[in-house]
């Protein structure tokens, strides 16, 4: 029996990465999102101030940036 040795792909690799990461910062920005609406929500609408709407800006902008980050994504050749 023979064994075949692994080839890597770096590549795929490469691209793993970027969405790992990607991924990471859209789960920071959630909890950021979340934080800001959730957080007035269970206390009273009346906590809802100026710190909130901040929370919820940093979210959507790491959101952002998530988005961006999946621009570095590679395409494979079709050869």
């Amino acid at each position: 029996m023979t064994r075949r040795a692994r080839q890597r792909d770096p590549l795929a690799s490469f691209n793993e990465r970027v969405k790992i990461l990607a991924q990471f910062l859209n789960a920071i920005a959630l909890g950021a999102i979340g934080f800001a609406v959730l957080r007035p929500l269970t206390e009273s609408l009346s906590n809802w101030d100026f710190n909130a709407f901040w929370w919820l800006i940093v979210g959507l902008a790491i959101h952002g940036v998530a988005h961006y980050v999946l621009r570095y994504m590679h395409k494979e050749d079709g050869s």
